[in-house]
């Protein structure tokens, strides 16, 4: 039955995980055609989830949409939830499967749902033409896991690499990094040794990086490891390509590395704005090596202080309290016109 799919996490925390099989229409050319095809696809979702819903006991809720554009675009007429709140936590649209159907079908998710929130000023900017009540939340990471206090034990494949390390974490893919900016780095400071942290797209993979001795690849990591990975870095990278995707993304991983005090030098976008005060940041192909030998030079008990205080802002504590919020004020004003 459908409770054998529930799995209670805590006394308030289910988690539910639908059998439901759902057709692989994206190939479809027509949006109006693929539309038709996914309320089917929905119909199918929304009756798993009324079962869950039954099973609860639950009457009254809230649907939280979490960027699920098309799985999620119906839910609100077939469910009708207390409130629909859509998620906007990254730019989908850069990518072909995505932006086929989703290009026209984004913004009239949006206009339909009660509320949206973001955590990117300019993601919010692409939506506000078409629902004015969104929010930014702002972004978080488990302050407990990466805890600058914590000494964590140095991973053995970094044990006895020359230093300083330069090092980045997280999925190396084409779409989002500048290879050819970490090959200049590697290139032109052969005593640096560079950690890449992450699991490689093809681009990666079968790049020159790989030819050179002061480069360590280490593969996909648990995110219980990353910790250990980033506290052993002496400066931490985040070297992306400008394009649709990268411009105005909440780059998640700059709050882990100044989370554990580290000095990072990223590329400047939109979606870096609010850490403009304490990374050290220049355009797409900038001298990044110049700026990590600044780091290097800078860092200081007062820089890893101020680093460790702005990430312990970024918590999902606070990215909770004001989702919240912005559910509150929804209520208040689809209580206002109801009246």
């Amino acid at each position: 039955g459908e409770g054998d799919d529930l799995v209670k996490i805590a006394d308030n925390l289910w988690n539910y995980y639908p059998r439901t099989v759902l057709e692989s229409v994206n190939w479809i050319p027509s949006t109006k055609v693929f539309s038709w095809f996914n309320h089917i696809n929905n119909k199918r979702l929304a009756a798993s989830i009324s079962s869950a819903v039954k099973v609860l006991g639950f009457s009254d809720y809230i649907l939280i949409n979490d960027k699920d554009l098309f799985r999620g675009y119906f839910l609100k007429e077939l469910l009708h939830p207390k409130i629909y709140l859509y998620y906007d936590r990254d730019y989908i649209l850069g990518v072909d499967y995505w932006r086929k159907h989703g290009a026209t079908l984004e913004p009239l998710l949006a206009k339909k749902s009660d509320l949206v929130v973001s955590h990117s000023d300019h993601l919010i900017s692409l939506l506000k033409p078409f629902n004015p009540n969104i929010y930014n939340v702002g972004s978080g990471i488990d302050i407990d896991m990466f805890d600058a206090a914590e000494e964590y034990a140095v991973p053995e494949e970094l044990s006895s690499l020359k230093s300083p390390l330069i090092g980045y974490v997280g999925a190396l893919t084409s779409v989002r990094l500048d290879v050819e900016a970490f090959l200049k780095i590697a290139k032109s400071r052969p005593d640096w040794t560079m950690v890449l942290v992450g699991p490689e797209d093809d681009v990666f993979k079968q790049s020159e990086l790989h030819q050179m001795q002061n480069v360590i690849f280490c593969g996909r990591k648990n995110i219980r490891e990353i910790p250990a990975y980033i506290q052993a870095m002496d400066v931490c990278l985040n070297l992306q390509v400008i394009n649709d995707i990268t411009i105005g993304n909440y780059p998640l991983k700059i709050d882990e590395y100044l989370a554990l005090g580290k000095p990072v030098v990223a590329t400047k976008t939109i979606g870096m704005k609010p850490f403009i005060n304490e990374v050290y940041m220049t355009e797409e192909g900038g001298d990044y090596a110049g700026l990590i030998e600044q780091a290097l030079h800078e860092n200081n008990a007062e820089k890893i202080r101020r680093r460790i205080s702005l990430a312990e802002k970024h918590s999902w504590k606070n990215v909770l309290e004001n989702i919240y919020q912005a559910i509150e004020k929804t209520m208040l004003l689809k209580n206002g016109s109801c009246n």
